[in-house]
């Protein structure tokens, strides 16, 4: 299976490249990768800039700049090499690769994305993505329908219901005050 891990974005709340924030002393993406390994070493990283070239993965740049994390999507499943993909964002410090075998093992073959849902809230960026959706990726790109949970509207999904027990591994780091709210909870 092909891992994309999303290193886009403005990353103007958190006022630095997210992929690369530290916590536990260690980058966000390195803490997704050690999570990913134990299910797949397929990793390439969806990136813009060069700050992860000390990273020994493949690195691509978006094929339609600025489009989000649609584009992100995009460009991750135009250049994989397997028809099922797992994508993930840079910003889930907390995921674990019991969460992802769970995601991966819930994945009905009759859907083309996966994703996980709590009681209120879709995550579209721990997912299962086919790239039998591309054409739909692109068909919303060129039209400038960038909002992520139209797009799963328009495609066979599934979503997975997440334990209660389990939410904060999902808890993406958006902001300097979620980073120092994580932080705290850690001590």
């Amino acid at each position: 299976m092909q891992v994309s891990i999303l290193c886009g974005g403005k990353s103007s709340r958190m006022q630095s490249e997210k992929g690369l924030v530290l916590y536990q002393n260690k980058p966000f993406i390195e803490h997704i990768i050690e999570a990913v390994l134990p299910i797949s070493s397929n990793i390439q990283l969806v990136t813009n800039t060069n700050d992860y070239d000390y990273l020994a993965y493949k690195k691509i740049k978006d094929i339609i700049a600025d489009k989000g994390p649609l584009g992100g999507i995009y460009t991750a499943l135009v250049h994989s090499g397997t028809e099922m993909n797992l994508i993930l964002s840079c910003d889930i410090p907390l995921i674990s690769s019991e969460i992802l075998l769970e995601l991966i093992e819930n994945h009905g073959a009759n859907f083309d994305v996966s994703v996980f849902k709590d009681n209120d809230r879709i995550h579209p960026l721990i997912g299962i993505y086919s790239t039998a959706v591309i054409p739909v990726l692109k068909k919303a790109i060129d039209d400038n329908d960038l909002k992520m949970m139209r797009f799963i509207s328009n495609v066979k999904h599934q979503l997975i219901p997440i334990p209660n027990a389990k939410r904060d591994l999902f808890k993406n780091i958006n902001s300097v005050a979620e980073l120092n709210e994580l932080n705290t909870n850690l001590s």
